[in-house]
């Protein structure tokens, strides 16, 4: 059965977990559904961003193809980055410069992956260059995206200053 968000409120009460996620949306692979198709991923994202404002606890953020409807459910539930609001960061991210921004206007943190290294990744550095150094975070997302020079192998904590020199 799918967690309510009291399941969710009572779990994440636990003193171990210090955040809520990873969650949020994802309309890279729909295949032949559409994106009305994914309301369902839409309705367990709120329940989340719910929950983490009940526990006051942040959240990580995954959002992939789907960060216009990300932006506008955290807006809707009322994450404004006024006091009271959870926060947290988006992680893995692969967005535009207006997607940071506009996540910066929200009170989130950017955090980067070893993508930041790859050849490919131009845009997503000059993203990364104007994020401020307080509100920026660097991650693995391991054991996927291993940073240049170990792209295609599993990735690992101890690469994170790949990511943190390509910086």
């Amino acid at each position: 059965r799918e967690p309510t968000e009291q399941d969710l409120v009572t779990l994440g009460s636990l003193p171990r977990v210090v955040a809520i996620g990873e969650t949020g949306l994802d309309y890279y692979r729909l295949g032949t559904r559409s994106v009305a198709d994914m309301a369902w991923q839409r309705e367990r994202f709120r329940r989340h961003i719910r929950a983490a404002r009940q526990l006051g606890k942040p959240m990580v953020i995954h959002t992939r193809s789907a960060s216009d409807d990300t932006l506008a459910l955290l807006r809707e539930e009322g994450e404004d980055g006024s006091k009271g609001c959870a926060g947290g960061v988006f992680h893995c991210f692969t967005e535009s410069a207006a997607v940071a921004r506009a996540a910066l206007d929200l009170g989130f943190f950017i955090s980067f992956s070893g993508i930041l290294t790859f050849k490919t990744a131009h845009e997503l550095r000059e993203v990364a260059s104007f994020v401020p150094l307080d509100r920026l975070l660097i991650e693995t997302d391991s054991p996927y995206l291993a940073p240049v020079p170990h792209r295609g192998k599993t990735n690992n904590p101890s690469l994170v200053p790949f990511v943190a020199a390509q910086l």
